[in-house]
């Protein structure tokens, strides 16, 4: 059984309203609007278990025809090496780095977020979302904005 993440684009009216007002909170929360969780979820009025069940599942997603650009986060190990094999899987696939940013490691993980242009990509997201997940010491890989 395959258990690797599926990513469907769907028109935002035929989505559940949960699912937008979940997108909504998180922008409010990603734009300052909103100072915490528990005031995001006041303010678009879902409850705190919707949003937290869905969060990581709902993610606005800009055209993808347009924009080829595509920003990832990830949380690795801190370790040698960890984050040039992640660099190494990107290259892998024809993908071109614009921006790397990464927080000072704490309780050995590192937070990094890298920005790339996809246009010439020889994969799929589906399946580079696969890749860079696998890549050895990546705990977590998720798609923040494209």
């Amino acid at each position: 059984m395959n258990n690797s993440p599926k990513y469907y684009i769907v028109e935002a009216t035929a989505l559940p309203e949960v699912f937008l007002k979940v997108a909504d909170a998180k922008r409010l929360l990603a734009t300052g609007q909103a100072a915490t969780v528990n005031e995001a979820t006041k303010i678009t009025g879902i409850s705190r278990s919707a949003f937290y069940k869905y969060r990581d599942a709902v993610q606005p997603f800009q055209k993808m025809n347009v924009s080829r650009v595509i920003t990832f986060q990830f949380l690795l190990h801190d370790e040698p090496g960890v984050l040039s094999n992640l660099l190494t899987a990107f290259a892998q696939q024809n993908t071109n780095l614009l921006t790397i940013n990464s927080i000072t490691p704490t309780n050995g993980c590192a937070l990094v977020t890298i920005t790339a242009e996809t246009t010439e990509m020889s994969v799929s997201l589906d399946e580079l979302m696969r890749l860079l997940g696998q890549a050895n010491g990546v705990i977590k890989a998720e798609v923040l904005a494209g």
